[in-house]
């Protein structure tokens, strides 16, 4: 008799405890209180409770969609300019000196 793979799409469990959620924190070694471990325990219950329905949406017949325009983007050609104009940049800025670009000073 063979044994299929459990269905990985599939969400058993859409609740997840303050307990929970501390034991992880505690692993993972991050300081997180009582309190604020109820809140991700809450925030994380809704996410995997709106995961569970998504799961069970019929998606019959729907192509799978990889990009919402549906149309590729072109892309210019990768190749390398030399055009910096340093003169016309230099004009535009509100402070040269030497050829420097001057800016206000802000650590004291």
């Amino acid at each position: 008799m063979s044994q299929q793979a459990p269905d990985k799409t599939s969400i058993e469990h859409d609740h997840v405890s303050r307990e929970e959620i501390l034991e992880i924190a505690t692993l993972a070694r991050l300081g997180v209180d009582t309190d604020t471990a109820g809140s991700y325990a809450e925030d994380i219950s809704k996410v995997l409770g709106l995961m569970k329905t998504l799961g069970g949406v019929d998606t019959t017949g729907i192509k799978a969609l990889s990009n919402i325009h549906e149309v590729c983007q072109e892309l210019r050609s990768d190749v390398a300019k030399h055009d910096i104009d340093r003169e016309r940049n230099q004009s535009m800025a509100p402070a040269v000196e030497d050829g420097l670009y001057l800016v206000p000073q802000v650590i004291e």
